[in-house]
């Protein structure tokens, strides 16, 4: 047998001596015998190189005809072959081509559906042993692959490779259809998924389709019910791992997408999205029903229910139903009494954050809302947008009883009450029930002795602020109400109701 020599000098053995056989590398690299002698050539000539990089964990072995690197000798001569006779294997069951017939003997396995390769310790079994070497890494919890840039470490090259991208920035998977680009396969693919309309995972319990096998899994969570990711500051559970981890930012305050235009910071990027579309004015939802248009998808959604009559959320306490799920989450807190929000001014407690925040501007004073027609101003987004209903004429809500029609949602459901004769609201003093919840609070007072509204000429206290207007009028003098029969005005609805009473009837 002719035995070829390469002598390789290493920095601490200078004398060791790297014998390779003809018979070796054609038997157990499926090489030829000119392969091989091809292959001990260019172990001689990259001794230099080795010897320079042997600690080093490079990349030696360099293609001479592309100038391609590579860490070990045989994958450069198994690349060389590209150059000098292209794929010389082929798959006679799907036509894929290989450079070595060992690559092709492998890729065989997936027609057959051979898999030889079983786990000792789950008994999963794999067409290679390079697959099943990985997948028991998941048992030992070996990693024995690390980024030199952050430390992380992975339990097999490939994923090594591909999360080092995010360091380099590198994306070298494009879409043909529209150029953009990705750094794994598995997203490119994905992505065309946009262009063909192909949704190839469908769920056994309902149908529903999807673009991704990892969104379907999510979605199988929702007949399941389960919640295998659980929150290790409050033990709150999620179906999946992204909602636990936008639910994270809620303890750690964390917000890492901000805004370009005036800085301001959120939790999750779908917030900053629907945020960006104040500073641009645009409204690319719009109502088919009565064109009215919206800057977020969700509030066209809300507003139809008003077309539709549509209420799905239900409180199951009492039974009353709603056509938003914030407006039912309200109501339930009518139940409770909870009021989690509570002012550091003056220490009173609100049932929502929103109306906490509305309320602290009566401390600072605060009206960032004006009106472009006559410059009143607001505390609140909402008071503004039903004023301006005043300079427009637009009664939005028709009630479908009578025709009547009114500027707020909130005036619609409370006249509807007139024709149902629905009192939802309880006094749990005394049992009376109301209509409104407003009146409820009001009529409360008389049980607290409770009297908020401060007259700021005499300093006269009232439990309602419509009581505390009308007594406004005896300092301003301000005669409102005015009789169609006689003319003479009063400030007070009821004297100019007993006046009538008195002449005109």
């Amino acid at each position: 047998m002719r035995r070829q020599s390469v002598r390789l000098v290493d920095c601490r053995k200078t004398s060791d001596m790297l014998h390779i056989t003809n018979s070796h590398l054609i038997s157990g690299r499926g090489l030829t015998s000119e392969e091989a002698n091809q292959h001990v050539d260019i172990e001689r000539k990259s001794v230099t190189l080795k010897k320079q990089h042997r600690h080093k964990a490079e990349k030696p072995y360099g293609c001479d005809q592309c100038g391609k690197v590579f860490a070990q000798l045989g994958n450069l001569v198994t690349h060389k072959r590209t150059h000098s006779e292209g794929k010389p294997y082929c798959c006679d069951q799907c036509g894929k081509r290989f450079t070595l017939s060992g690559y092709l003997n492998k890729h065989k396995k997936i027609h057959t559906g051979e898999k030889p390769y079983g786990c000792d310790q789950c008994g999963k079994k794999f067409t290679h042993s390079g697959t099943l070497a990985v997948h028991q890494r998941i048992h030992s919890g070996e990693k024995p692959y690390c980024c030199d840039h952050c430390g992380k470490t992975f339990s097999h090259s490939g994923a090594l490779k591909e999360h080092k991208r995010i360091h380099t920035g590198e994306k070298p998977f494009g879409c043909n259809q529209c150029g953009k680009r990705f750094a794994h396969l598995v997203t490119l693919v994905a992505h065309k998924r946009i262009h063909s309309g192909e949704k190839p995972y469908g769920c056994d319990l309902c149908g529903q389709r999807f673009t991704q096998l990892g969104t379907l899994v999510t979605h199988k969570r929702i007949h399941s019910g389960e919640k295998s990711y659980d929150c290790d500051q409050c033990g709150k559970r999620f179906a999946h791992s992204g909602a636990l981890n936008r639910h994270k930012r809620l303890h750690t305050g964390e917000k890492p997408y901000g805004c370009e235009q005036c800085g301001k910071r959120f939790a999750q990027s779908e917030y900053l999205v629907k945020h960006q579309h104040i500073h641009t004015g645009e409204k690319v939802y719009g109502c088919d029903q009565c064109g009215i248009r919206f800057g977020r998808s969700e509030h066209l959604a809300r507003h139809r229910r008003i077309h539709t009559g549509e209420k799905p959320y239900g409180c199951v306490q009492c039974g009353n139903i709603f056509s938003q799920s914030d407006d039912l989450a309200r109501h339930q807190k009518i139940h409770t009494g909870e009021k989690p929000y509570g002012c550091e001014e003056c220490g009173k407690t609100f049932a929502r954050s929103g109306i906490l925040a509305a309320h602290q501007r009566t401390h600072t004073g605060e009206t960032p809302y004006g009106c472009d027609q006559c410059g009143k101003r607001f505390a609140q987004s909402e008071y503004l947008v039903k004023h301006q209903r005043i300079h427009t004429g637009e009664k939005p809500y028709g009630c479908d009883q009578c025709g009547k029609r009114f500027t707020q949602p909130g005036h619609l459901v409370g006249h509807n009450r007139i024709h149902t004769g629905e009192n939802p609201y309880g006094c749990d003093q005394c049992g009376k029930r109301f209509a409104h919840l407003g009146n409820l609070v009001a009529h409360k007072r008389i049980h607290t002795g409770e009297k908020p509204y401060v007259c700021d000429q005499c300093g006269k206290r009232f439990a309602r602020s419509g009581t505390l207007a009308a007594h406004q009028r005896i300092h301003s003098g301000e005669k409102r109400y005015g009789c169609d029969q006689c003319g003479k005005r009063y400030c007070h609805s009821g004297n100019l109701a007993t006046h009538r009473r008195k002449h005109h009837t």
